[in-house]
């Protein structure tokens, strides 16, 4: 048998003797991992995204012209390199079908009624309304219960409902979860499928939703309206029944609608405690629970459109006559969001970092694979997906249809913006900690030189939030890498520049190829990507769950 990197990483640790170096086909040291990581180079990553950038692929939007060329680009690619086609019919591609939902914001409305004093709210201004996959019209009228978070935890002896009773009434709560919750507890439960989930339990018949003040500093209103005019999708299952884990589709939520801070303040006029009371308590982990004194009567119609949108999937296979049946996955996001509201007279949302980067690097990790003169013992799959930007779509879709048998995957690694606004000389591993991929992730990062942080921004709970939590809810241990806020230059605070990247950037035409980028540090990052996978690939044993983990325990046991 050969040495399992994990059990060795672990034998080193619990000697004492830092992390050793192990042999087999699994050496991080060996001259042919030198040699493949040396095919990642910072120019070719720069050229991917220059192409998928480019205004002429108009933002990528799945279901679009622009989408399919990328989608194109990608396939030729992994050609290129031999790999072997891993779509559906022999082909690179899988087909997924989606439902696109526009609001008609003319024929839909939002009236608080209080003493029977009529008070109708704006559209965009003070409310938005996300679509119905299931119906396109909706009309409910219903008294409204403030529920804090919306969250019920019994192991952590939370319950935001504990003293009002909601049914048959609408909910508004608070985005996200106490920040007093572990970590885990916290990125679980700031779901908004378990949120709408934990409603229906209630016999809530609909959900308004609205940010705390901090929260809404890292996503303006503006954003989320421009979002919001571009509509939503959902998948479609082989019945032609709408799907989306993310948000949860529930006939019983006749309504679900988000709030501006004006739409808030015009909700909690007159009630019993005011918003800033409710931001005081919830930054205290105890927001309160009551009746608010006003009906809301909701309006909504919609216009449904059945489109097609593809994911991109390629194979390495394994050397190892047995292994060869088992896949590591590695995945990146093909999609962004196409054209939009108009932001500086610009209405491409072109998506560079977010995530042309991503996309780049999974094409450099694939070039670094194909370089190798032994083909690592698994398989490796390499994986666009579509509909990121929609709620994680097109990686739902693959985890409920794979092309390979699902019982084969034995981990993901999810690439979602490639680290290009600074030197890299940390990253953040998240999801690592949840199974045996941790000692992976430390080996790895010590290979580069690199130091593996904590998580240092767990309020925007990044774990729930992309592709690999999509193989997450399916049993797959995962694990995402993202930059971390080092900068080795004293004059430049990188959690700063994230955080101005993403107040500035994120989810606007801005986030294009004119931008600053380093893509040395977009190259590194590809690299480690790589060296997880390799590892993960190489050794004997399959990635496993922590014992007792969280996820591990929600999950785990589908598998």
């Amino acid at each position: 048998m050969k040495t399992s990197i994990t059990m060795c990483l672990v034998a080193g640790l619990v000697l004492g003797l830092g992390l050793p170096t192990c042999t087999g086909t699994g050496n991080l040291t060996d001259p042919a991992v030198s040699a493949a990581l040396d095919k990642i180079r910072p120019e070719a990553i720069r050229a991917h995204i220059r192409f998928l950038a480019d205004d002429l692929l108009e933002g990528r939007r799945p279901g679009t012209r622009g989408y399919q060329l990328a989608a194109n680009y990608v396939a030729a690619h992994f050609e290129a390199l031999a790999l072997e086609p891993a779509g559906t019919n022999g082909s690179y591609f899988q087909e997924v079908p989606l439902r696109k939902v526009d609001v008609v914001p003319s024929d839909s409305s939002l009236i608080l009624v209080r003493s029977d004093q009529l008070q109708t709210l704006k559209y965009a201004e003070d409310y938005l309304m996300s679509g119905e996959y299931l119906r396109n019209k909706i009309d409910v009228s219903a008294h409204v219960v403030f529920v804090g978070f919306g969250v019920t935890a019994p192991e952590l002896k939370y319950d935001d409902y504990a003293s009002v009773d909601v049914r048959g009434k609408i909910v508004a709560q608070l985005w996200g979860a106490p920040a007093s919750f572990p970590h885990n507890q916290r990125a679980y439960y700031s779901l908004d499928a378990m949120k709408a989930k934990n409603a229906v339990a209630h016999s809530a018949v609909g959900i308004l939703t609205f940010l705390t003040p901090e929260r809404e500093k890292m996503w303006p209103w503006e954003r989320t309206v421009r979002k919001f005019k571009m509509g939503q999708m959902c998948w479609l299952d082989k019945d032609d029944t709408p799907q989306i884990g993310y948000f949860g589709i529930f006939p019983e939520i006749r309504a679900r609608m988000s709030l501006s801070r004006a739409g808030a303040e015009a909700l909690f006029a007159g009630a019993p405690k005011s918003l800033e009371e409710i931001f005081a308590a919830a930054e205290a982990n105890e927001p309160p629970a009551f009746d608010l004194p006003v009906e809301a009567r909701i309006k909504m119609l919609a216009r449904h459109e059945s489109i097609k949108s593809t994911n991109v999937a390629a194979v390495l296979r394994g050397s190892d006559p047995l292994l060869r049946e088992e896949y590591v996955v590695f995945t990146a996001h093909l999609d962004h969001l196409g054209v939009g509201e108009p932001v500086e007279g610009d209405d491409i949302y072109n998506g560079a970092v977010d995530n042309a980067s991503g996309t780049a690097a999974l094409l450099e990790v694939a070039r670094a694979f194909a370089s190798l003169p032994q083909r690592p013992r698994r398989s490796v799959l390499f994986l666009a997906v579509t509909g990121e930007e929609m709620a994680v779509l097109g990686s739902e879709y693959f985890a409920h249809y794979p092309t390979v048998p699902l019982t084969s995957i034995v981990a993901n690694v999810n690439i979602d913006c490639a680290m290009v606004i600074h030197a890299l000389l940390d990253v953040v591993a998240y999801g690592a900690e949840h199974s045996s991929l941790g000692p992976v992730v430390e080996h790895a990062a010590s290979r580069m030189g690199l130091k593996v942080s904590p998580d240092p921004i767990p309020e925007e709970v990044i774990f729930i939030r992309s592709d690999q939590f999509s193989f997450v809810r399916k049993g797959v241990p995962a694990v995402y890498l993202d930059g971390g806020f080092r900068t080795g230059d004293p004059q430049l605070d990188g959690a700063a520049l994230m955080k101005k990247w993403l107040q500035t950037l994120y989810h606007t035409p801005k986030d294009d190829f004119n931008q600053p980028m380093d893509f040395a540090a977009a190259a590194k990052h590809t690299q480690i990507n790589f060296l997880v996978g390799y590892v993960v690939a190489n050794e004997t044993a399959r990635p496993m769950w922590n014992p007792s983990d969280f996820f591990g325990e929600k999950f785990g046991r589908m598998r």
